[in-house]
Formats: C-alpha cells, sequence, structure tokens
C-alpha cells in the first residue's frame, strides 16, 4: 500500500504492562503497525488473524498505521511517533524495522511479524524466553538456507561455485554464510559471498556480481532484498545462472526459483503474538517462534527469460507456479 491513512478499529483489551487501566472500565486497545511497505495482502491477513481471536474492527481496537514506502531511513521516526501516541503494542516486521522499534522503546510490548534472530542480535535472552519487550516470529532457520541450496543444485546439476548475495554491512551475514556452509560442503561448492549496497546504485551491484565467477546465485534472506527487488531482478539478469530466493521475489518475477517462509501465514499468525499481549501477557514470557509454513514458488516466465531449465523435482514441490 502506498501511504495510505487506514483507520480501523479492531479490539479493545488491556496490553501489557497496562493491567493497571482494568479500574478505568472498557477501552479500546491501540495497536502501531509500521511497515518498510505496506502491502495489502499482508495487512489483511494480520487484520483476518485478528478478527479470528475476536478482535473485532470497529469495536475493540484501532490500528495505527505507518508506512516507510520502502526507505528504511524512515522507520526510526515512525516508531517514534507511534511511541508518542503511546500505543498498547508495536507491530512491525524485518531487521531495520525490529532495530528502529527497540531504539524507541524498550517498554511498550513489540511484535515481530518476521524478522532476524533476536538473540544473535542481543534483543532477546532466548527464544524461549525472549526478557525483554520484543516478541514474534523469526524468519532465520538454518534449514532453509541449507535447502534453498539443494534446490539451487538441482537447477544447475554441475555446480561448483554458487555466489552468495549479501546486503554489505547486515549484521546477520555472518549467521547467513554460516547457516549456508554445511550444505555447500555436502554438495561440494565452493561459496563465493558478494557484498551489495543496498539501498545503493545499481552500477555498484552490478560490478560486484559481474566480477564473480558462479554456476549459481543464492540470494539471502535479507529483507532489504525483498523491498528492492528490481535490483535482485537486475543482478539476476546479469548472472545469468539459475537463481533462487524468497518466494516472494519468485512471485514479483526477480528469481526463477523461491523457497522459504510463507510471509501471508505469518503476517496472520502474527496475531496470536498481538492477543496474548492485549490480553496481558508479558512479551518477555511469550517464546519466539520459528515458521512452520514454507512454500515453494516457481516463476515459469522467469526462467525462460533466463534461459533457465526447472528440473521435474523442482516442478513437483511448488505450491504456487507462474506460467
Amino acid at each position: 500500500m502506498k501511504r495510505r491513512e487506514l483507520i480501523i478499529l479492531v479490539g479493545g483489551a488491556l496490553a501489557w504492562p497496562l493491567v493497571a487501566r482494568a479500574q478505568q472500565g472498557k477501552r479500546i486497545a491501540r495497536i502501531g503497525l509500521f511497515l518498510p511497505p505496506l502491502r495489502n495482502l499482508e495487512v489483511e491477513a494480520f487484520l483476518a488473524g485478528l478478527r479470528d481471536l475476536g478482535w473485532v474492527e470497529g469495536e475493540n481496537v484501532h490500528v495505527e498505521y505507518r508506512d516507510a514506502d520502502g526507505d528504511n531511513d524512515r522507520l526510526p521516526a515512525l516508531a517514534t511517533e507511534l511511541v508518542a501516541l503511546d500505543v498498547d503494542v508495536l507491530v512491525t516486521a524485518t531487521t531495520p524495522g525490529i532495530l528502529a522499534a527497540h531504539r524507541a522503546t524498550t517498554r511498550i510490548p513489540t511484535v515481530m511479524i518476521v524478522g532476524p534472530d533476536l538473540v544473535t542480535l542481543g534483543l532477546a535472552a532466548s527464544m524461549a524466553h525472549p526478557g525483554g519487550n520484543i516478541t514474534g516470529q523469526t524468519q532465520f532457520v538454518t534449514e532453509i538456507a541449507a535447502k534453498r541450496l539443494e534446490i539451487l543444485a538441482s537447477l544447475a546439476p554441475s555446480m561448483t561455485r554458487a555466489g552468495v548475495l549479501l546486503q554489505r554491512g547486515n549484521p546477520l551475514n555472518h549467521s547467513a554464510m554460516s547457516a549456508v556452509a554445511a550444505a555447500a560442503q555436502a554438495l561440494k561448492v565452493e561459496l563465493r559471498p558478494i557484498e551489495v549496497d543496498v539501498p545503493g546504485t545499481l552500477e555498484s551491484a552490478l560490478s560486484a556480481v559481474g566480477s564473480t565467477s558462479m554456476d549459481g546465485l543464492l540470494i539471502t534472506e535479507a529483507n532489504v532484498f525483498v523491498t528492492n527487488s528490481s535490483l535482485v531482478a537486475a543482478v539476476v539478469d546479469k548472472c545469468r545462472v539459475p537463481s533462487i530466493a524468497a518466494p516472494i521475489l519468485a512471485s514479483r518475477g526477480a528469481v526463477p526459483v523461491g523457497y522459504g517462509v510463507d510471509f501471508t501465514a505469518m503476517f496472520r499468525r502474527s496475531a496470536v503474538f498481538v492477543d496474548k499481549i492485549l490480553k496481558g501477557a508479558n512479551p518477555a514470557d511469550i517464546p519466539i517462534e520459528q515458521p512452520t509454513k514454507l512454500k515453494t514458488v516457481v516463476n515459469l516466465k522467469t526462467a525462460k527469460m533466463l534461459g533457465v531449465e526447472i528440473s521435474p523435482a523442482v516442478l513437483l514441490r511448488a505450491d504456487e507456479m507462474i506460467e
């Protein structure tokens, strides 16, 4: 969604640490939702999840929307703005969104729809007991990165060198490379990390990949690649080798195959965390979850354009196929 003013009333109850307000009678709970880009399908999934739990728009919740329009530099100001409104719970996604929320408040409960490994970033004590004001769902799962490389190998059976596209300066780059290293060793594939500035100039990104010899390209889980899908598409077109990334990038035609978390399902699931908090639960005690629903998207149109042949094994595992 492009900077739309959405005023939606959805559910009222008491958010931690606001239990004392119960004495004031029924009130309308306020949710502050801010995202790098607000997308209709995902926001509707979140609202549907709330409705499933009894939070009915127009009756007991008001949602304050803030849209960064793909500009991560705007996220800190949006988080600060929502904190100033004293919302009962913040809801956001991606590493920049979570970092913005953390810097803005350690008091207001924050739900991560989808995002980084909070333990690695030092924002949670453990997955089982976060210990702070942030909980939610992480998209960082070692098995996903390993499976992506396996699928990439089936797209390029003779692959011996795989490029790994990373956002320069991302604090999770080391974890991303470690996650895929074991699979690479088993497949006898040499990993070649390629760091690019995102956001940054297309020319510098193309120069970085152009100087790297590879038989296949794996795009890492950094959400900045999702919000800059046109840059990913240009990089993939420049490489002209089989490539794989998050499912949403395959849906947009940036890569021929996508494998990973179902973002829409995670948006819907995040309502469960909001529900618990609005009913008085402490986010410090709500375990961080890993995704349970994964999907494979095959974009035959993009594959044909790039001259990439999709193996029967990959076609059989596809949950969504774009022709």
